[in-house]
């Protein structure tokens, strides 16, 4: 990619980030309290529904930008010399690298966020010195690993979905899609990768907000999936699925849409 390429990728990356992650915070404070082992109601219920908003704030543009700066060069050197059928394949590897990235800047964002929007009473900075204070940073990057294990299986469907939505739909019309058709892809390719990921999602927020010490706080995946399921069965493994689903396919449109229209103002 050519500097100005990257630059348009980082710079309308930003602004999608920011966009989507501000529109949609209530739906995603009513998932993370739907997840929560203390039940909706416990977490907050439609209490301070912007409660976490300032890290999401702070976090959105460099986490957005990291990923999608990554993910145009890696898509741009990988597309070098192959076949049209490994397409999809670079796609999937573009995203994966995009997200180990991004995730450096989108979990200690994602604790501060997810424990604030479980404690409205408490204020963000409150939260995070007690988390440094209690944990170090190493506190702030509890759930990396559920994470990346989450966001990895999610772009591996989302973004070859959406490459190939696009793609199909430029060959029907005869031309290159529009920010808009592109956005509607976006919403597709995002609610049914949102669909089949939540059960790691559940598992993500439940290593977040477990108490320092507690089994779940390990970090380890499958005992939080096993723990879930044991407790509660299939409706435990896919709790907030639909607030999720609605969620990322709005979310898909917005950020996905933004990302195309921002990126072509800027080239």
């Amino acid at each position: 990619m050519e500097p100005r390429e990257s630059w348009a990728a980082l710079a309308a990356g930003g602004v999608a980030g920011v966009c989507v992650d501000l529109i949609l915070f209530p739906l995603d404070t009513v998932k993370t309290r739907l997840q929560s082992p203390q039940g909706f109601r416990k977490a907050g219920g439609f209490r301070g529904i912007y409660a976490g908003v300032p890290s999401t704030a702070i976090g959105s543009f460099p986490n957005a930008a990291a990923f999608f700066i990554t993910y145009e060069n890696v898509k741009s050197v990988l597309h070098h010399g192959s076949t049209s059928y490994l397409t999809p394949a670079a796609h999937m590897v573009a995203a994966s690298l995009g997200e180990v990235v991004a995730c450096l800047i989108r979990v200690p964002s994602e604790v501060v966020k997810q424990r604030a929007q479980v404690s409205p009473s408490s204020s963000t900075l409150r939260i995070l010195s007690h988390t440094l204070y209690h944990e170090g940073i190493q506190g702030l990057y509890r759930g990396y690993k559920s994470t990346v294990l989450r966001e990895i299986p999610f772009s591996l469907v989302q973004f070859p979905l959406w490459e190939s939505l696009k793609d199909l739909w430029s060959w029907k019309q005869g031309h290159v899609v529009d920010s808009w058709q592109s956005a509607v892809c976006g919403a597709f390719a995002g609610g049914f990768a949102a669909a089949v990921t939540t059960p790691l999602d559940v598992a993500k927020t439940r290593i977040m907000l477990a108490k320092a010490g507690s089994s779940n706080a390990s970090g380890n995946v499958l005992a939080a999936l096993g723990g879930i399921w044991r407790t509660q069965g299939l409706s435990g493994l896919f709790a907030g699925v639909v607030p999720r689903m609605a969620a990322i396919s709005l979310g898909g449109f917005i950020f996905l849409g933004t990302y195309e229209k921002t990126r072509q103002l800027l080239l």
